[in-house]
């Protein structure tokens, strides 16, 4: 391959010797080294290694590409490249999402005296740091030998370029005191205001070693080894955005939390690399800090006005929190053992029964024709309030679990433990989960069944009509059907519902703390008054731990109700389906028909009712997952294996899926407390 490669790379340094300096013949040179994009990113290795040969062997090369670079680095602008390529803007998110947005509609002008635009348009393609992030460093080094920079005399530009870093060290240096000092991180790690903040030193500390270096410049003698203390500091802010992401479970965070602690850990990173460079004992031959800072600026430069990457760097932190909150209450989905099993059936059985009295409201009210939107209100409230006194009685509906307890999932993943026992533990909780799901599902379909059945035989025997009429009856046992109806992508869009209300309550339970919503019930001068100091307390200490959940089912009830209304409103076929719910209506069904219902009919329904189940958690639970992942920068392939452990672990002891062992093991009990599964 390197006998195709060589003739192109040759051409472009005969021209980089015919029209030395010039940016046009230099990205010429770059476009030979890039690899086709149906080659693999390996052939720029190639490229590299053919450029070092060629180099090697040709003085007038390696003299036309040094010239070539020092005119670039001399004829431009540094500091911003070296300051703002892939660091956040001082904006903050909607400000920066605004201007990428613009950007990329119409983008900046060229601007020739910019070493930054001048890059761009040497890395013009947006995969160019991919290929060359996946250039080894022994590769670079060897490039950087090749062009044997000790054959030229210093020059101008190697000096103006240290000038300009030790200005963007200043740049940068501001910026993170600025940074360390906004009220957003000091709320959250108060101890920077009661001890000296490393952030007030450090830009003494860099003034201090910029003035020595400038001054050891002017003299012509090697400068000073002295950024060590300036190191030193940087550690200290480093340890400081340690604790401000540790205690933001505490303390809570935001969008603008995460975005000035993502801004000052890209800048400290920046600091350290550019002191990495300007350092006397620093050699782009032995260290790969000069390369990667080119893979970064490259990044930078190709991802510029990338919206996504925006989003996913800014919501990874509050994603973590978010699914965090809500991995603590999937920590009450998980049931141990038999005792906590058995607490959880009958607190699903407890919601059953409600489920039974909220599908007849809803059949209530669907049989007043209200106007659209009004109906889909009504719908909508009446899922949110009796979601709501299922909360506050501490039943339990089964599709709320999977959001939940993927948090839990992902956060044994994240543990410090070797691999095997990672998964081991990991295919543990698994069948935890799934007989913990198993029970509360038939606790919640096995008391909604019966209870509808009566409600409709009484409401038969006191009004002397049924609650539906058949032609209704047929309807709703047509929803359910998962052959002849929309009933299992109806079920689809309620697992994601359901993923959402989990997040939402993950979402408030963070804001209840970030607004210290408990403390300032607890201290509200007329709540005080009114119910009295003890009484004000136990509620803000109540809406400390429930507003999540509350919020999370208010919302989720909301969803269910409108959807329907929103489908007729586009004439798109958007409903829900809820297995509780479908099981209800079964029952009101067949009651209404007098039970004179064909036999396959009823298995279809109870087949449909089944499926949308499975539907309704699936979907809820991988929703829920990925995004744990996600937050915690894992990959799905991590659960790949667990497949077959968890295959053999069936074949062998099937019934620990459905039914907990009679008691734990004490070992096990020492490793996990039990938790209290009676709340939702």
């Amino acid at each position: 391959m390197t006998e195709h490669i060589a003739p192109d790379l040759e051409s472009a340094l005969r021209r980089l010797c015919r029209e030395p300096g010039q940016t046009e013949a230099l990205a010429g040179l770059i476009a030979a080294l890039r690899p086709d994009k149906r080659q693999a990113p390996q052939q720029a290795t190639i490229s590299l290694q053919a450029l070092s040969f060629l180099l090697e062997h040709h003085a007038d090369y390696r003299q036309a590409l040094r010239q070539s670079l020092s005119t670039l680095l001399a004829e431009s602008r540094q500091i911003p490249l070296y300051t703002e390529a892939g660091i956040l803007a001082n904006d903050g998110f909607g400000a920066t999402l605004l201007h990428r947005l613009g950007e990329r509609m119409l983008p900046m002008p060229y601007n020739p005296d910019s070493l930054r635009d001048r890059f761009g348009l040497l890395f013009n393609r947006q995969d160019d740091y991919q290929w060359l992030g996946a250039v080894p460093d022994v590769t670079w080094h060897a490039l950087w030998r090749a062009m044997a920079w000790h054959e030229t005399p210093r020059q101008d530009s190697e000096r103006q370029t240290r000038l300009q870093l030790l200005e963007s060290v200043q740049v940068l240096s501001a910026r993170i005191t600025a940074i360390g000092l906004e009220p957003e991180l000091v709320r959250v790690c108060p101890e920077v205001e009661r001890f000296a903040s490393p952030f007030m030193h450090l830009n003494a500390e860099v003034q201090r070693y910029v003035d020595s270096y400038r001054q050891a410049l002017v003299d012509g003698v090697p400068p000073p080894e002295d950024e060590k203390q300036v190191l030193v500091l940087l550690e200290q802010c480093e340890a400081i955005l340690g604790r401000v992401r540790k205690n933001a479970a505490r303390y809570g965070i935001s969008v603008n939390l995460t975005y000035h602690s993502l801004r000052l850990a890209q800048s400290i990173a920046r600091l350290r690399a550019l002191l990495e460079l300007l350092s006397p004992e620093h050699d782009p031959a032995q260290r790969p800090q000069l390369f990667r800072l080119l893979v970064d600026f490259a990044r930078a430069e190709n991802r510029k006005y990338s919206v996504r990457d925006l989003f996913k760097s800014n919501t990874e932190l509050l994603a973590l929190q978010v699914t965090e909150h809500a991995g603590r209450h999937g920590e009450h989905y998980i049931a141990e053992d038999r005792r906590d099993w058995s607490k959880m059936g009958k607190a699903a059985m407890g919601a059953g029964f409600i489920v039974g009295f909220m599908a007849l409201i809803k059949l209530m009210l669907a049989r007043g024709h209200l106007p659209l939107l009004w109906e889909g209100i009504g719908f909508g409230l009446n899922y949110a309030i009796g979601f709501i006194i299922v909360q506050i009685l501490h039943f339990t509906i089964a599709t709320k679990q999977p959001a939940m307890t993927a948090a839990r999932l992902a956060a044994v993943l994240h543990e410090q433990h070797g691999r095997k026992k990672q998964l081991e533990q990991l295919a543990e909780l698994i069948v935890k989960v799934v007989r913990t799901q198993f029970v509360a599902i038939m606790g919640n379909v096995m008391l909604a069944i019966p209870t509808a059945a009566l409600i409709a035989l009484g409401w038969n025997a006191l009004f002397g009509a049924p609650v539906v009429d058949a032609a209704k009856a047929q309807k709703l046992l047509h929803e359910i059907d998962p052959i002849h109806s929309l009933a299992l992508p109806h079920a689809a869009i309620a697992g994601i519902f359901l993923f959402l209300s989990g997040l939402i309550a993950g979402y408030y339970d963070n804001k209840a703390i970030y607004r210290r919503i408990p403390e300032r019930i607890a201290g509200h001068r007329l709540l005080r008054k009114v119910l009295g100091e003890n009484r004000a307390w136990r509620l803000g200490h109540y809406i400390e731990h429930n507003l999540g959940a509350l919020a999370g089912n208010f919302y989720f009830g909301m969803f269910l109700g409108l959807t329907g209304t929103i489908g007729t409103i586009l004439g798109l076929p958007l409903d829900i389906r809820h297995i509780t719910f479908s099981s209800a209506n079964l029952a009101f069904a067949t009651v209404a028909l007098d039970f004179q219902v064909p036999l396959t009919v009823v298995l279809l329904g109870v087949a449909g009712v089944a499926l949308i189940g499975v539907v309704n958690l699936a979907v809820s639970f991988f929703l829920a997952l990925w995004v744990a992942l996600r937050s915690r920068k894992l990959s799905g392939s991590l659960l790949l294996p667990l497949i077959p452990m968890l295959a053999k672990s069936f074949l062998r002891q099937p019934l620990r899926f459905f039914i907990p062992p009679a008691s734990v093991a004490p070992a096990a009990e020492a490793e996990t407390a039990p938790a209290d599964t009676t709340k939702n």
